[in-house]
Parts: structure tokens; sequence; C-alpha cells
């Protein structure tokens, strides 16, 4: 029951996480270049190349989330991606006044987004997912006693049965 739990508070914390960046990066998908000429416009080197990068990280990489897929990989890309975007977008430092709270306030939610991203590269996307499906059923942890006559007899719980029933007939 707790597992079965769990695997539904990853799967919802997918979808969280995910909802933070899909619409973003689909508005971006759909004005690659208007996103573009926003990057030019606070200085950024190459900002086609970054734009374009910036897309595929932002739309293909809350799709993997939500699927599950990758999840080592997808977590360290995403954490890097909203760490840089924390910094490049919302340079706090550079404003004074409510400004500068505002933004700051959006720079530490985007890290805490990457600190999420990184506990799911850790943890893992559970059994509601494409790494869930593909790893098979889980198995579940044997009562202590049978693990205890399995490791004795090298067999299931026939063995320890056997065993109970070795020592009484002593």
């Amino acid at each position: 029951m707790i597992a079965r739990a769990q695997d539904g508070l990853l799967l919802a914390a997918r979808l969280l996480m995910a909802a933070a960046l899909l619409p973003t990066g689909i508005a971006r998908a759909l004005n690659v270049s208007g996103f573009a000429l926003t990057l030019a416009g606070a200085g950024m080197p190459a900002p086609n190349a970054v734009a374009t990068i910036a897309v595929v990280v932002q739309v293909f990489g809350p799709l993997a989330l939500i699927l599950g897929v990758l999840p080592r990989l997808t977590g360290v890309a995403l954490a890097g991606f909203a760490a840089v975007m924390a910094v490049l977008i919302h340079p706090f430092w550079q404003y004074t006044g409510p400004a500068a709270v505002a933004e700051r306030t959006l720079w530490l939610a985007d890290l805490g987004l990457a600190g999420g991203f990184l506990i799911y590269a850790v943890a893992g996307p559970g059994a509601w997912s494409w790494q869930g499906w593909r790893s098979g059923p889980v198995a579940r942890p044997a009562a202590k006693g049978a693990k205890a006559g399995a490791a004795k007899s090298g067999a299931g719980r026939s063995g320890a049965n056997s065993n109970t029933r070795a020592k009484r007939a002593a």
C-alpha cells in the first residue's frame, strides 16, 4: 500500500515539475525567433542556437519527465537548464527596489525547480513510468522468517517450512 502511494506521489511530482516548463516550452517553440530576439537583447552570444537548444530541452525534457524515460539524464539536463536559465533570465543583482525582489523570487523558484529535478535524477520516476513498466513488477520483500529460512535452505517459502519440520522432528 505504501509503495503504491509513493508511486502516485512520484507521478504527481513529475507532472507538477513538467507543468512548470512545458507550457513555456511550447509557446517558445511556436516563436523561436522571438525568443532568440529576447536572448539577443539580453546580450546572449549565438542567440539562435541557444534559443533552439532551450526549446528542445524545454519541450522534450518535460515529456521525458512525464513518461519517466531516462530519469538520470532527464533530471540532470533539466536541473542544469533551470539553473542556467535562472542566472541568464533573472539577474536580480542588476535591479533595485521591487524589481530586484521580484527577479530574486523568480531566480530562487528556478533554483528550487533545479533541486527538484536533481531529486528526480536520484530517486527515479517510480513504478508508474516507462522505466517502471520496462523493469517489470517490483519484488516485494518477504516476511522476516521466510527470508531467513530461504537463506538457510537455498529455497523459497517451502524451504522455510521444511526447515521448521526438520527442527521439530529432531
